[in-house]
Formats: C-alpha cells, sequence, structure tokens
C-alpha cells in the first residue's frame, strides 16, 4: 500500500507496481470503452484520420466529420488525388484547419513516398506533415503496437493525479515528468490499448471536475483521491486574456445579384478557405469606416454601405471576435485579389459549395435565407 509519505518522496515511478497499474487499467478498459468508429478498426490509415481529427476537438464533435471524411475518402489514396478545396469543404466546420492542409499534403507524401502505406517507423511517420511526437506515438501504438505512451491532457490529468503532481501542468518541467511516467507505464504487450484506456478514464472518469472516483479502476492507490484534492490537482495556472477585436467586412453585390468572396493565402491562418473580405477595427474609427477602407485596400476600390446584415461573436483559440457585416455595392474600381489568392463573384445560391470558416459561414447562411425567401 502506496502511503502519502511515500508519494511525497522524489522517486514515485518506483513506488508503483506497474503490472497491477497494466492489469487494472486494461481490464476497465476492456469492461467500460466507449464504441467508437475508429476502435478496432486496424486500419491505420482510418487511426491516422481520427488522430488528427481528435487534436484540440471532442470526441462527440469529431464522430459526424470522421463518418462525412471517410465515407468521401476511404483511402489514403482518395485524399492524395482530391484537390484541397475539396478536403477543406468536407472538413468544413471541425476548425482548425491546418490540420486538414497538413492531411492532404501527408496523404500526397504517403502515396508517392510509400506506395500509400502508412509509415510504421517513428522516423519515417514523422517525415509526415501535422505529425508531432503525440500524434506519432498515438498511431505507432494504436495502429502497429508500437511502444510509446501518449501524453495528452486527459492523460496529464489522471497522473497528475495519480501521482498528487502539484507543479504547474502548463510548465515543460512537469508535462516531461509526466510522460516519463507514462513511458514507465506503459504496457508492452498492449501499447496501443493502454494509450486509449488512459486517454478513457480522463476523458469519462477522472474528469476535470466532479471526478467519479468511487468508478476508477486506479482510485484505492490515487494520491489526489487520498489528500482529498482532486479538485487542485492538476494545477493549471491562469491561461493569458483573449484579446477581443472588432471585425468589418463588406458582402459587395453587383447589378447580377452575385457576391464577391475572397481566397485567403493557404499559409495564412484559415488558408485556403474563402471569406467576405474585411479586416480589423482600427481605434480612430467607427466600424463602416473599416469596412470602407478594408475594401479599398483588399480590393483597390471604393464602395459604399447600402445596410447592416449582421453582428455575430465568434471565439478561436487565441482571440475573441465580433464581427460586423454590412451589405455592399461598388462605387468605382474594378476588384483585384490584393490580399488574397484570387476573387471570385458568385450567386448566392452557390456560396454553400466552398468552404468558409465558421463565422463567415453564418453569413452565408444568413444569405442564403434571404435569397430563399426565408
Amino acid at each position: 500500500m502506496i502511503t502519502i509519505k511515500s508519494f511525497k518522496s522524489l522517486n514515485l515511478i518506483s513506488l508503483v507496481d506497474k503490472e497491477s497499474f497494466r492489469s487494472d487499467l486494461l481490464s476497465w478498459y476492456d469492461r467500460n470503452k466507449r464504441d467508437l468508429p475508429w476502435r478496432g478498426c486496424g486500419d491505420p490509415y482510418k487511426i491516422w484520420i481520427s488522430e488528427i481529427m481528435l487534436q484540440q476537438t471532442r470526441v462527440d464533435q469529431v464522430i459526424p466529420y470522421y463518418y462525412r471524411f471517410i465515407n468521401r475518402f476511404p483511402t489514403v489514396h482518395d485524399l492524395a488525388e482530391a484537390g484541397l478545396q475539396e478536403v477543406l469543404k468536407v472538413w468544413e466546420g471541425l476548425g482548425y484547419y491546418s490540420r486538414a492542409r497538413n492531411l492532404h499534403h501527408a496523404a500526397k507524401t504517403v502515396a508517392e513516398r510509400f506506395n500509400g502505406l502508412i509509415p510504421d517507423t517513428w522516423d519515417e511517420i514523422k517525415e509526415l506533415k501535422g505529425i508531432g511526437p503525440y500524434s506519432a506515438s498515438a498511431i505507432l501504438s494504436i495502429a502497429f503496437g508500437r511502444p510509446y505512451a501518449v501524453v495528452d491532457g486527459n492523460v496529464i490529468r489522471v497522473l497528475a493525479r495519480f501521482f498528487g503532481i502539484e507543479t504547474d501542468v502548463r510548465k515543460a518541467t512537469t508535462k516531461n515528468l509526466i510522460q516519463g511516467y507514462a513511458d514507465e507505464l506503459l504496457d508492452p504487450g498492449r501499447p496501443g490499448d493502454f494509450n486509449q484506456a488512459l486517454m478513457e478514464l480522463g476523458a469519462t472518469v477522472c474528469t476535470p471536475s466532479s471526478p467519479g472516483c468511487q468508478n476508477c479502476p486506479l482510485g484505492s492507490r490515487c494520491a489526489a483521491r487520498a489528500i482529498a484534492r482532486t479538485d487542485t490537482i492538476p494545477y493549471k495556472s491562469p491561461a493569458k486574456k483573449k484579446p477581443h477585436h472588432q471585425i468589418g467586412v463588406g458582402v459587395l453585390k453587383n447589378n447580377q445579384g452575385e457576391v464577391l468572396i475572397a481566397h485567403r493565402p493557404e499559409n495564412a491562418m484559415l488558408g485556403g478557405l474563402w471569406e467576405f473580405p474585411g479586416g480589423k477595427q482600427k481605434e480612430t474609427e467607427g466600424i463602416m469606416e473599416t469596412v470602407i477602407r478594408e475594401l479599398r485596400e483588399e480590393l483597390g476600390i471604393e464602395a459604399r454601405i447600402i445596410r447592416p446584415l449582421m453582428k455575430l461573436d465568434h471565439t478561436y483559440s487565441h482571440f475573441k471576435i465580433t464581427l460586423h457585416a454590412f451589405i455592399c455595392e461598388l462605387v468605382s474600381g474594378e476588384p483585384k485579389p490584393n490580399a488574397s489568392q484570387q476573387i471570385k463573384w458568385v450567386p448566392v445560391d452557390e456560396l454553400d459549395q466552398y468552404p468558409f470558416p465558421k463565422a463567415n459561414r453564418r453569413i452565408t447562411d444568413k444569405l442564403m435565407s434571404m435569397y430563399n425567401g426565408q
């Protein structure tokens, strides 16, 4: 029996009965694991897709997108041969679009360099765009049974509580400590299941608030539970406050009833998606002035605002926006793609054929509902 005093010692991992830890955790997992579409499939391609989608996204959000993606691109060759615009359109709404661009790029690499087979070694899989240490460990362990331990937010929470780690989990030293513990605890016979079991435990039992300690297979040996500190362990320092920007965009209409959309550069945030031209409000200007200025800078035109269309709030990973959209008309000049890959006049009823960021998609939905008389 591990005592509280023991948990305060420096060599915590030496106090753990690793075989018991593994067997208890895996037995629990075998009985309680969720039925997820990528589990048990044995297909490295599908496992790769699921792991990329699950980065920074909850399981319940991922599932419908996973089905949609796999139905459209059932093999790595299907993904490699598709155009980026189609890939982004299928991904639309899932966010963090660099993941989709990287998947598309990596699929081409797999098709061309690895004969369509997902690499099964660390050095080779790390060559694929978008594959970092976490993704490589997850894919190699789950798809190929390689002994690499994964550490995500769920694993950090489980092991921080189990070992009673009180240092800031945002710090690299704490993350490295937990990675070392995960490496030593990893079950060499079932590394993929072990990794999934730890993540599953964190997602369903060892939750951030009100954890179900009574249902935890590790609960009797958990330091945080023993000292009634599951509410304060793990400790995460406060995140920096997200800046809030006011954004003005112009929905420019022509005499044919078309609207102008711009194609974002692929190396920019939300790269490869389409949007309505606009940008950030300056301190010295009103939001309508912002729209007129942005249309001038981005398109080289003079425009006039006809009326407001809508106002909406949206949150990105590192900042928040309030987006103000206005219906506009051209006064002078010929629009040019000064700040984008290309621009295009599009009938309103065809806007749903293009991939848009979520905030801009709400504008297209509004326009299409107006077009359809709803």
